[in-house]
């Protein structure tokens, strides 16, 4: 994935992600499938952040971008910050 379909799809699920938090927010609350979803957003968002730093960090040291992989949802998730 080029770096353009990356911010695409991170802009698409921070998007989804308003739309559930606006819904939650309008006294309705969330199914919990739609809870359930939010919770995928967030793997998916830390997964496309840590590919774009992946990609950057790669370029900044003169190898191949298109080489940088998604990680799994269990390391991206234990980062520490």
């Amino acid at each position: 994935m080029k770096d353009a379909g990356l911010f695409q799809h991170i802009n698409d699920l921070a998007e989804e992600e308003e739309r559930l938090f606006a819904k939650a927010g309008d006294g309705s609350g969330l199914r919990p499938t739609e809870i359930e979803r939010l919770e995928e957003i967030k793997v998916e968002l830390d997964q496309g952040y840590d590919l774009l730093h992946q990609r950057q960090a790669r370029r900044a040291a003169g190898l191949d971008p298109a080489e940088a992989e998604v990680r799994p949802a269990e390391m991206v998730e234990r980062y520490k910050q």
